[in-house]
């Protein structure tokens, strides 16, 4: 069974990583931050489609940083979703390692 802070689910799945952005709330900041950056984006590309290079500019500059940032954010914390299951398998040495679907 899972504990209170662990985000993996052990018992219920063979994808033990399905569903990991739901059970992890800690993920949802680079989410949004990625939702932004790709509004952020299509704004860039209206603007030099009108004409606006300087905003278009702006808005694709905004766009490329959100994006790496929402990217290394999410990168990051599965890195520590993988730490905590790894922790779980050293505790539970009887449990059958699965192959992460993710």
């Amino acid at each position: 069974m899972k504990g209170p802070k662990d985000p993996v689910d052990h018992t219920r799945t063979t994808r033990t990583h399905a569903g990991e952005s739901m059970k992890d709330n800690l993920i949802m900041p680079a989410l949004i931050l990625i939702g932004l950056a790709l509004v952020m984006f299509v704004g860039c590309l209206a603007a030099f489609a009108t004409g606006n290079q300087a905003v278009g500019l702006l808005l694709g500059s905004l766009s490329a940083v959100g994006f790496l940032v929402g990217a290394l954010w999410m990168a990051v914390e599965h890195i520590r979703v993988r730490r905590i299951e790894e922790r779980w398998y050293a505790a539970h040495p009887e449990a059958a390692r699965q192959r992460p679907a993710s």
